[in-house]
């Protein structure tokens, strides 16, 4: 059996491919609920991390975003408190996740590398 998804606020689609509630920055900008498996890792540079993001957010290809701060946090509600902190152009990315068409996704990751 399936859980129903819990409501959602504002625009911003959810997929039923990510339980959880959706983050969002402090423009306003939202992001999916973490991600879930199977997921392929690729490899990245800061530049690259912002570069992904920017690509996304142009094609308004749903996405989960890991910031630097998360790793100093203990719990989902301070997860997104830290996220709900920062600007959307501000954010110490160091992972994305994406959900998408491939040919959409692959542009938005076009010059990264899968991780060894």
């Amino acid at each position: 059996m399936s859980r129903p998804n819990p409501p959602t606020q504002g625009s911003a689609p959810q997929t039923t491919a990510t339980p959880g509630r959706p983050y969002e920055d402090a423009d306003g900008t939202r992001y999916l609920p973490m991600f879930r498996q199977p997921v392929m890792v690729f490899a990245g540079s800061k530049e690259f991390m912002a570069t992904a993001h920017e690509r996304a957010l142009s094609r308004q290809i749903e996405h989960s975003v890991f910031t630097q701060d998360l790793f100093s946090t203990g719990n989902d509600r301070d997860n997104r408190a830290a996220v709900k902190a920062v600007r959307t152009a501000d954010l110490d990315l160091v992972g994305i996740a994406f959900y998408g068409p491939k040919n959409a996704v692959d542009k938005v990751l076009k010059g990264a590398a899968k991780h060894p």
